[in-house]
Formats: C-alpha cells, sequence, structure tokens
C-alpha cells in the first residue's frame, strides 16, 4: 500500500506528516495560495451549470450492457458549490453522471486552475450516480461516450469558475436529520438451498443485488443502511439563500435516459420549498450522493410500494427542508482540507481464468460484449492489463462538519464506520469523488459473493480495499479536525448490565461494526473470532431495555459461518444464553440450524453440546428446540414450543453434570427439561456461536447478546435477564 498526501492547512502540518508516515510515502504538504486579506469574511459563490448532451445519440452506461438515448427528459448539470475563508479556496461539485474516471476529473480541475486560480487539491468533484446519463468511462458492457466525455471536463471547469465569480459575503451551517424511510438494503442474503451462478461457472452466490419483494427465496439483508441526511446550508448575511448541499445515501431512483433522476427533482422541489425560486444570483440546490453501493429506496421485506420518481424526490426534499429550517447559521467558517493517493492491488485473473476470458474475447464478432458471459471476460483481461490502481482520497472541514470523498461504491455500513469514528461531527461521505474504483465491500461481504464482489473493473480492488480506505480517510479527517478520532460507540442499557451482573466469564455482544475478532465485553479475554459467511452490524431485537431512544440495537448475521473461541473455565456446569432471530423455513433442511456448540473443533462424530432448532429429521418437531449430545451416544431433547422465523428470541441453555435444562423468552417453566450424557469432556475449551462444532447444519439469520457462564443459571436468573430487555434506563 502506497499513499501519498497534499494538505490546504499549514496548521496542520505536523499533523499531516505523522499520518503520512504511518499510512505510506508522504508528497511534499502544501498550502494553497492566500487569495484574500485575513480581514475579509467568510464568502461563499454557487453555480448550476448545464452539462446535457449537445448532441445525440448519447451512449450511457448503468448497466451490464451498452444502450443509447436519442434525448433529454430532463437537464444534467454540474452544481458548484465555492467556499472561501480568507485564507483557503475550496469548490465541491456534484455532477450528474452515473461514473467518472479520475484522468477526466483532473482535467476538469487542471482547467478550473488556470480559470479562476483555485488549487486542484482543493476541488471535491463527485458524481450523483444517476444511471441515465451519458457514459465517460467504460464500464462493464459498456464504452464511453467519446463526444461527451471532451465536452463534460469544460463545463464542470466553467461552472466553478462561474461559482468562484459569484463568492459574497456568507454565513454557514449545518445539520443530520436520520430518514430511515427513504432508503434501505438492497443487497440480500439467500438461503443455503438457493446458492446462485456466478459468471464464472461457479456457484458462489449467497447475497445478490434487488431480490424480489417478499422473495422466500431470500433470508434477509446483508448489510444496515446509513439513514443520515446531512445539511450545508449557506445563506447571505441577510438571510438569501445561496446553496443547500444534501447528502444521502440512496443509489437511485431510475429514470429514462438521459435524465437527472430523481436527484435533479429533489433540486427543484428543494428550491419551491424553501421559497428560493427568484434568488439572484439563482439559488443552488445539491443532492450529493452518500455510501449507497449496497442501498436503494425499495423496501423489499415488504410489499411492493407505488411511488413515482417525482414523489419520491418531493418527499425526499420535505425531509430535508424541515431539518435545514432549524438550522443556526453561523458568521463565519474557517475551511480545511487534505488529499492523499492511496495505491491498492486488483484482484487480477490467474492463468485459468485468464485463458478462459481469452477464448470467449477470441469468439466475439465485435468489440462490444452481448450478455453477462462476454462482459465479464473482457473485464478479465482489463484487470490484468493494470493490475494496481491509485485512487485519491480527500476530507474536508467546513467549520465543525467534516466530508469525505472516496472515488468507489461504497457499502453503507462503511459509512456508518466513518460516521461513527469521525473526529467531526456531523460528517458527510460522497462516493464516486474524484474517480470511479468500482464496488469496495467490506472483507467479510466478499464472502458472499454477488455482483459487488465479481473480480470487474467495477468491483477489481483488492479484499483488503475497504479498511485500507476506511483508515486512510479517517487519518485525513483526524489531520483537518487535529482532533482524534472517536470510538464506535456500544450502548448497552438494561439488559446488557442484568446479564454482566450474573458475571458471565464470556460475554459477545456481536454488535461489532468490523471483524475478524468478536469482541468479549465481560473482561476476560475470552476473544471469539468470526468466520467467513458472518455479515455484520444488523439490526438486533430492540426494545427500551437495549440502549438510549432511538439507538439501534446490532446483532450479526451467519449465513454459513460461525464465531469460534475457547473458554477454559467452563466445567461440567455451565449456562449459554443469547438472542436469535431465525431466517429459514422450518422444512428447509433436516436441522433447521444450530444456535451453540461446544465440542472440539472439527470432530467427525460431532460430539459435544448442541442446540438447535429442528427441521425436517424424524427425530424432533420441526421448528422445535432441539439438545442433542452428538453422533454416538445419539440423545436428543425436544422442545415444545413452535420457533417462528424471523422473530426474536431469548434462549439459556443451561448443563449440570446430566441434567440439560433450555429456558425460552422468559418463562419460568423449561421449554427443555431432560437429562442427557455430556457430549464432550469437562476439559473441552471450543464453544461456537452460529454453528455446530464440525460444521453442520450451521445457523441461518441473526444473533446477539451470547453470554456463557461457568455455572448453571437459575429460572429466576434466566426470567430476570429476559425482562430487563423491556425495562427503560439509561445507556452506558
Amino acid at each position: 500500500m502506497d499513499a501519498k498526501d497534499h494538505c490546504l492547512n499549514r496548521r496542520e502540518l505536523l499533523a499531516a506528516t505523522a499520518c503520512a508516515a504511518a499510512v505510506g510515502r508522504q508528497r511534499d504538504v502544501q498550502a494553497q495560495p492566500v487569495r484574500n486579506k485575513p480581514s475579509q469574511p467568510f464568502r461563499a459563490g454557487a453555480c448550476a451549470i448545464d452539462i446535457t448532451p449537445t448532441a445525440f445519440p448519447v451512449i450511457v452506461n448503468g448497466g451490464f450492457l451498452a444502450r443509447r438515448a436519442s434525448k433529454a427528459y430532463d437537464r444534467l448539470h454540474a452544481r458548484c458549490l465555492v467556499l472561501d475563508d480568507s485564507r483557503f479556496r475550496l469548490a465541491i461539485v456534484v455532477v450528474d453522471n452515473c461514473l467518472m474516471p479520475r484522468e477526466l476529473l483532473d482535467e476538469a480541475k487542471a482547467l478550473a486552475r488556470k480559470a479562476c486560480g483555485i488549487s486542484v487539491e482543493g476541488i471535491l468533484i463527485a458524481a450523483t450516480h444517476t444511471h441515465s446519463a451519458p457514459s465517460v468511462v467504460g464500464a462493464l458492457g459498456t464504452p464511453a461516450d467519446e463526444a461527451y466525455t471532451k465536452y463534460l471536463p469544460g463545463r464542470i471547469a466553467e461552472g466553478i469558475k462561474q461559482a468562484a465569480d459569484n463568492l459574497a459575503a456568507a454565513q454557514a451551517g449545518w445539520t443530520v436529520v436520520q430518514d430511515h424511510e427513504h432508503t434501505n438494503c438492497r443487497r440480500w442474503i439467500l438461503r443455503p438451498d438457493r446458492v446462485g451462478p456466478d459468471p464464472f461457472g461457479g456457484r458462489t452466490v449467497r447475497a445478490m443485488m434487488h431480490p424480489g419483494y417478499q422473495n422466500p427465496a431470500y433470508v434477509g439483508p446483508a448489510g444496515p443502511i446509513d439513514p443520515g441526511l446531512t445539511i450545508l446550508s449557506v445563506r447571505s448575511p441577510g438571510g438569501r439563500p445561496v446553496a443547500l448541499l444534501a447528502n444521502y445515501s440512496m443509489h437511485y431512483f431510475g429514470a429514462p435516459a438521459v435524465s437527472a433522476d430523481y436527484y435533479g427533482a429533489f433540486c427543484r422541489h428543494v428550491t419551491r420549498l424553501i421559497g428560493a425560486e427568484k434568488a439572484q444570483p439563482p439559488f443552488v440546490a445539491i443532492m450529493s450522493q452518500g455510501t449507497s453501493g449496497d442501498l436503494h429506496w425499495m423496501d423489499y421485506s415488504r410489499p411492493r410500494k407505488r411511488i413515482g420518481r417525482d414523489a419520491y424526490a418531493e418527499a425526499v426534499a420535505r425531509v430535508a427542508v424541515g431539518a435545514y429550517k432549524k438550522i443556526l447559521h453561523r458568521k463565519s467558517a474557517s475551511l480545511a482540507m487534505c488529499e492523499k493517493k492511496l495505491t491498492l492491488s486488483r484482484r487480477v485473473p490467474d492463468e485459468k481464468r485468464l485463458a478462459w476470458a481469452k477464448a470467449i474475447a477470441a469468439k466475439m464478432t465485435g468489440p462490444i460484449p452481448r450478455n453477462r458471459t462476454e462482459v465479464y471476460a473482457l473485464e478479465q483481461i482489463f484487470l490484468h492489463k493494470e493490475p494496481v490502481r491509485e485512487l485519491k482520497l480527500q476530507a474536508l472541514r467546513i467549520g465543525e462538519l467534516g466530508m469525505v470523498a472516496m472515488p468507489c461504491e461504497v457499502f453503507g455500513i462503511t459509512g456508518l464506520k466513518i460516521k461513527a469514528q469521525s473526529p467531526l461531527q456531523p460528517t458527510m461521505n460522497f462516493e464516486l469523488a474524484n474517480g470511479a474504483d468500482g464496488y469496495i465491500p467490506p472483507p467479510e461481504q466478499h464472502a458472499l459473493g454477488g455482483y459487488t464482489t465479481w473480480p470487474a473493473r467495477s468491483a477489481g480492488l483488492e479484499v483488503q480495499a475497504e479498511p485500507k480506505i476506511v483508515e486512510t480517510v479517517l487519518k485525513l479527517l483526524e489531520d483537518v479536525s487535529g482532533s482524534p478520532r472517536r470510538k464506535v460507540a456500544r450502548p448497552s442499557g438494561p439488559y446488557v448490565k442484568s446479564v454482566a451482573a450474573a458475571r458471565p466469564v464470556a460475554m459477545w455482544r456481536l454488535g461489532e461494526i468490523a471483524g475478524p475478532r468478536a469482541l468479549d465485553s465481560s473482561g476476560g479475554d475470552n476473544h471469539g473470532a468470526y468466520e467467513s459467511g458472518v455479515a455484520l452490524y444488523l439490526p438486533g431485537p430492540q426494545g427500551p431495555g437495549f440502549g438510549p431512544p432511538g439507538g439501534v440495537q446490532r446483532a450479526a448475521h451467519f449465513a454459513g459461518g460461525r464465531i469460534k473461541a475457547c473458554v477454559a473455565s467452563l466445567g461440567k456446569a455451565y449456562s449459554a444464553e443469547l438472542w436469535f432471530w431465525n431466517g429459514l423455513p422450518n422444512d428447509a433442511r433436516a436441522v433447521t440450524g444450530y444456535l451453540f456448540s461446544r465440542g472440539t473443533d472439527g470432530a467427525k462424530d460431532a460430539a459435544g453440546d448442541h442446540l438447535g432448532i429442528g427441521g425436517k429429521h424424524e427425530s424432533v418437531a420441526a421448528g422445535r428446540l432441539v439438545f442433542y449430545n452428538g453422533d454416538t451416544l445419539k440423545e436428543v431433547l425436544p422442545g415444545k414450543s413452535p420457533i417462528r422465523p424471523k422473530i426474536w428470541n431469548h434462549v439459556v441453555l443451561v448443563r449440570d453434570g446430566k441434567k440439560v435444562t433450555v429456558y425460552l423468552n422468559g418463562e419460568m417453566a423449561p421449554e427443555i427439561a431432560g437429562e442427557a450424557e455430556p457430549g464432550c469432556p469437562a476439559t473441552v475449551k471450543h464453544v461456537f456461536v452460529g454453528g455446530r462444532n464440525d460444521n453442520l447444519f450451521n445457523f441461518e439469520g441473526k444473533i446477539c447478546e451470547v453470554a456463557v457462564h461457568s455455572r448453571a443459571l437459575s429460572a429466576e436468573e434466566a426470567a430476570r435477564h429476559y425482562a430487563a430487555a423491556a425495562k427503560k434506563g439509561e445507556a452506558d
């Protein structure tokens, strides 16, 4: 990994130097030329310049195969905001386009510098990600439209110049509102018996985009959403609106080409709702793209919602304007900006795959692929020819507001990581900024496969690209703020406190936002390890006992993987408790899934203690809890109550010598009560969450708040822990 930096604030030179040294090679750090006397006030200027194609037809990307558009349904714009604090001048530009290569944007920045003197390192240019604009970069089966590619850089530069020409005294303010209604996860996890094919002849797809509404082949979303709608407002000292820059993580709505999609409609509605239609110079509303690589407006967990693009845009605009009206504007805001260049590898094809790709390419009748197989064959050749990419990353500060720019399609969980740790509050994230280097799934998402992981220019960076990018931009935020990053908050509440008071020997809350370690919060250092096939930071059970009002309890989603840990002090008497959400129907397989297991890792006879949910196997009723002690002893203790799929439940397993007791959802009467020989020696240290010790019938669904005790819990204790989930209380 190689990183280079360029900072626009000399007061933070030392911080920038330390940051660059930690990440990689450092470039010379220079301050942007001061263009105004220090006594001059904060100034701002804005411009929305028309970039609609002047000649048709044009090539449009955003799909697997190339398509053409013969007219414009609405106008495209490059919306520009220039800020100046008398020491530095920065430009933020949001362009109605799907993807823009770094080379084109570097050209636009160079032209802007020539036109108005602004430093190229002081310019952030991002795409809205409309899938209905002319193509300016080769992507999957679509080439760039050469004429429009030549046209666009000059128009962007002209927009920056016009915004700079409009500089005048200004005030700034910002806020963030949580809009859960208008974005959802579009990447869903498939059932293990519905694994799909990839373009290379394998069956590797455990997660895929756009599952369809309430499709029974899918278990649930593969990741969390980022609902934050962040707003920067700029106005004149007299209160005239100058610009409103919004940032929201929603991929796109969908529109016929050529169109700005919902982004343009949002801007029109905002302008109307705040009464700025006649402002002079013209008011500029901007909707920028957040971290929406796995997000979209459709809620696939519910029936299809009938809503049009304009109505959707107006609904989001109303949320934004409602928050905007409460903003307190500041008379001044200091500015800072830092940039780093980070070199990352691509996942290039091995010799076998490259030979496959070349054989397919040789049979093609033209340069444009006609199907998915040809698309991905050509992509392997592209990756082979360019195995390394240099990315340009940026962080900005406007007063206490932070901004991050990444040239990738970024998952919602990644945006949450950055916001949770940023020293600047709030922080808005721009994806597809200063380049277009494809999806960057977190490492654990690569194991689930699907379109966003298939090696191509659209998703070709190394598996560890996401954590490296996150680390780099967090260092940049530290640099521009002069403050250290924050720790990710882990709220608890009465439930966690109740369990902790029982002094467990291990407590894995499973709310990690990044792996691979499952942290033991008991203080015993019995940390677990997430295996491949577990997604992180999904919504967990909700209730006042889990944390503060409005907070989201988090859980891990198990999709073939387990958590493995060593706990040395269990002995002959122990207890394990957890919350679980089963995602499979009860007739999917012989055993629906195992929740907890104790035994030697990889034991062929499954010797151990195993708590699961019964399936089609004749030894137990489907959908009931079941205790099993392995294939040698073959003792089965069945539960009594049906476990409904996709409902949160609390379970406690108690082993006391030969006695086995299981409590469900706070009931004092046991769900399972009986005797079974210990399935493994009392000295066995390995325990597993979300699967059996032999990796058979691993759990498919969500689990959180796992605690292991080195004694037998009583019925009263199990009920007390469950009841605490409903108690109100202050979170830590």
